[in-house]
This record gives structure tokens, sequence and C-alpha cells, in this order.
């Protein structure tokens, strides 16, 4: 029962360590603000099978740990930007994605409260909101300013939200 317990402290430790070495580094010839990490699912067939670190690994393959074991596999990608906050409910229960990598541009792979999908991160543009005026408008068109084209800022209306030009 003790010999169980140290290896299952052991294997933790080696978990956390790989977590920690995964996350360190910053993808060569990219902007220095996305970072490489190990993927969240073994999505690829690995290059090589008994890594111990990254030097193991051919080229910008990552050495990470999955129930199979320690394998190199291509690096996931974390983009700039942060998920918004899902509104209501939950989305599609689904996996489209399962890293930042996985989605086209700028956008980032988001849960949506029961899966993940891509989404354009959270976004403030510059310029204020001019206050609501007018007929009521009682309906959300957008969340943030990343929903919105061009300058626009995702601005109150007199109930709910809109796209609008900034003042």
């Amino acid at each position: 029962m003790k010999a169980q317990f140290c290896c299952l402290v052991s294997a933790a430790v080696l978990l956390c360590l790989f977590g920690w070495l995964s996350t360190t580094v910053a993808a060569p010839g990219r902007n220095s603000t996305v970072v490489s990490h190990c993927p969240r699912k073994l999505t690829v067939v690995p290059s090589s099978r008994g890594c111990v670190s990254d030097k193991d690994c051919a080229g910008e393959h990552k050495c990470c740990v999955f129930s199979c074991g320690a394998v190199c596999v291509p690096p996931a990608f974390t983009k700039p930007g942060v998920c918004p906050r899902r509104t209501f409910g939950a989305g599609v229960c689904a996996e489209y994605c399962a890293n930042d990598s996985d989605c086209p541009n700028n956008e980032k792979c988001c849960s949506n409260g029961c899966g993940h999908e891509c989404t354009p991160p959270y976004t403030v543009k510059p310029g204020r909101c001019a206050q609501p005026k007018g007929t009521p408008m009682c309906a959300e068109y957008c969340y943030h300013d990343g929903q919105c084209p061009a300058e626009q800022k995702c601005c109150p209306t007199t109930c709910g939200h809109a796209c609008s030009e900034p003042c």
C-alpha cells in the first residue's frame, strides 16, 4: 500500500514538472506573447515515444505525458487575448477545438459551457460609448468590442447592447 502511494506521488510530481516545463518556452519565430505548451489531448501520431524532456524530441516538438506515457508531439499554442464570458446557458456539447492552435486567425479555443469552440477573443477598442438615446432596443447584438466591425464599440442601448461608432 505504501509503495503504491509513493508511486502515485512520484507520478504526480513528474506530471507537474512536465506541465511546468511545457508552458515556459515561447514558440520560436512567433510573437513572444504566443506560448507553446503540450496539447490538452493527444490528437496526432507521436513522432517518438519514451522522452524525458523536450531535448529528446526533434525540431520544435515537445515531450508531453498522456495516458500512453511520455511522447514527442507538435506543440499547441496559446494566443493572446481572453475568452469572452458566457452570457447564458450551455453551448453545443461538442469539442470543435482542443487548443488555440486549432483555431483560425486570432480566435481562441473557448468553453461554451459544455464543449469548446473557436471564438474571437474579448477585445476593448479605444473610445467611449455615447449615452443611449432614442427608441428602446431590447436585444443583445454584441457582448464585447471584438464582435463589432472596424472601430465600432459594443455600447449599451436603452435595453441591451449594440455596435456603434465611439465618441
